[in-house]
């Protein structure tokens, strides 16, 4: 079953006093291409994380991110008391000795001294916060490849439609094309009987015809475009990962009936390419989308 390139995973989960954010977001492209933003306690981990996104997606542009929403209070940059105090003592003894007044508003001055308001503690990323993590960022890749499904399910649904209008369109060509060949032995021979004078082998003339006719002849683009409608359904129902086999599949859809156009005189016959090429447009923008 095909896939859309097209998806979303979003997972949320608490530990201890943590909320742990993880999303993904995947559009497509012809290749895999990762861009991640991961919170500093977690990029010693990031090659690890890149070989989870490439092994479940595959092919896109995918934007991953993991963040960290703490508690306030214990977010808090704590003040160092012990600094307070020494800063303090060495900003009244200065005073002592020169004279300076001391200054009016004392904690405006000490809170702003080095390191009193400065984290020192380095973050450690511990093995049991990773394997929560590890299962949030499985968890959301689960998501998104679920919503790329969802979304290719409804592209097979469009797709199936475009395959069946141009088989009937296709299909309402042979109307056409039985009674144009009749047309073009008449209209020649019209043409023909207008130049009295016009001196002319009759067999010859036979041979010119049939010649004529047969490069206008459209059954075998016909029978290609066929096997071709019939070879894009099939490979609709395999595995995931057929994006780019049917991409090919649409440009030999495309040539085929570029010639039908190209040999068709009439204009019905025209028209009912025109038509052709409109669903084949639409299959082509949708395959761009297909994993």
């Amino acid at each position: 079953m095909i896939q859309s390139m097209t998806g979303y995973g979003n997972v949320v989960v608490a530990y201890k006093n943590k909320k742990i954010h993880v999303e993904v977001k995947s559009l497509n492209g012809k290749n895999l291409d990762i861009t991640t933003r991961i919170a500093p306690v977690y990029r010693e981990k990031e090659m690890e994380i890149r070989q989870m996104l490439t092994t479940a997606l595959l092919r896109g542009k995918v934007e991953f991110a993991v963040w960290v929403e703490k508690d306030a209070a214990v977010d808090a940059t704590p003040i160092n008391a012990s600094l307070v105090e020494y800063y303090h003592q060495q900003i009244c003894d200065i005073s002592k000795r020169t004279g300076i007044p001391e200054p009016n508003d004392w904690f405006l001055l000490l809170t702003r001294m080095p390191d009193v308001l400065t984290k020192s503690e380095v973050e450690v990323l511990a093995d049991d916060e990773w394997n929560e993590v590890k299962k949030a960022i499985q968890a959301a890749i689960d998501n998104l490849v679920d919503f790329r499904r969802q979304e290719g399910e409804a592209l097979i649904v469009k797709l199936n439609q475009n395959i069946d209008n141009i088989g009937r369109l296709l299909a309402s060509i042979e109307p056409y094309e039985k009674s144009r060949v009749e047309k073009i032995r008449q209209r020649l021979m019209e043409s023909l009987k207008s130049i009295p004078e016009a001196e002319y082998d009759k067999n010859r003339l036979e041979q010119e015809l049939i010649y004529y006719i047969e490069k206008l002849d459209i059954n075998e683009e016909k029978q290609r475009l066929t096997n071709h409608l019939k070879y894009f359904r099939e490979t609709l129902a395999e595995p995931a990962g057929q994006g780019k086999k049917l991409g090919f599949i649409a440009q030999e859809m495309g040539r085929e009936i570029n010639t039908t156009g190209s040999k068709s005189n009439q204009a019905e016959m025209q028209n009912i390419v025109v038509k052709m090429k409109d669903e084949l447009e639409q299959i082509k923008e949708q395959v761009l989308n297909i994993l």
